[in-house]
C-alpha cells in the first residue's frame, strides 16, 4: 500500500512533468515557426538569446532531436508514475487502462495542445525566454541526443529519406 506523502510525491512529480512536457512542445514549435531572417535580425543587433537561438537552429535536426528527447523521456515518466500510482489502487490491468487514459489526456491537453498554441501565438518572446534554458538542456541531454542524431540521420539516408529532412522548413532562401 502506498502511503499518502508517497502518492503526493507522486503527483507532485506527475505535475511538474507536465509543465515540462509543455515547455518542451511550445518551444518546439515557436523556434520552428519563427522566420530564419527574424532571429538573425535580432542576434546582429546585439541579442545574445537571439545569438544563440540562431546557434541552435544552424542544425534544425540536433535541435529538433533534442527536444523530442526531453519531450519524451517527461512524457514516459508521466505515464509510468501514473502506472504506479494506480496499480496500488485498482488491479493490473484495470491500473493500465486508467494510466493509459489519464496520462494520455493529460499530456495531450496540457503538455501539447494548449502549449503549442501558446508557442505558435507567442513565438518570438517564447522563443526567446526558452533559448538559454534549451542550451543547458542540449548539454544535459547530450550523449543521447548524439546517439539519437546519428541514428536518424543513418536510418532516414538508409531508407531513402534525407538526412536533414528539417531545412525546408527552416531554411527561408525561397523569399517566403
Amino acid at each position: 500500500m502506498v502511503t499518502v506523502p508517497l502518492v503526493l510525491l507522486g503527483v507532485a512529480a506527475v505535475v511538474v512533468l507536465v509543465c515540462l512536457s509543455a515547455f518542451f512542445s511550445s518551444s518546439e514549435t515557436a523556434i520552428f515557426s519563427l522566420p530564419v531572417e527574424q532571429l538573425t535580425k535580432r542576434a546582429e543587433a546585439g541579442d545574445q538569446r537571439a545569438s544563440s537561438l540562431s546557434e541552435m537552429r544552424e542544425d534544425p535536426h540536433r535541435l529538433l532531436v533534442t527536444l523530442l528527447v526531453g519531450n519524451n523521456v517527461v512524457n514516459v515518466a508521466i505515464s509510468s508514475i501514473t502506472t504506479a500510482l494506480l496499480v496500488e489502487s485498482f488491479s493490473t490491468g484495470i491500473a493500465v487502462v486508467l494510466a493509459t487514459v489519464v496520462a494520455s489526456a493529460t499530456v495531450l491537453v496540457f503538455g501539447e495542445i494548449v502549449p503549442k498554441s501558446y508557442g505558435l501565438g507567442n513565438a518570438l518572446a517564447w522563443a526567446l525566454r526558452v533559448a538559454r534554458p534549451l542550451r543547458v538542456i542540449e548539454l544535459v541531454l547530450f550523449p543521447l541526443v548524439v546517439v539519437f542524431d546519428v541514428a536518424t540521420r543513418r536510418l532516414s539516408t538508409a531508407i531513402g529519406g534525407e538526412a536533414a529532412v528539417e531545412e525546408p522548413y527552416v531554411d527561408d532562401d525561397d523569399g517566403l
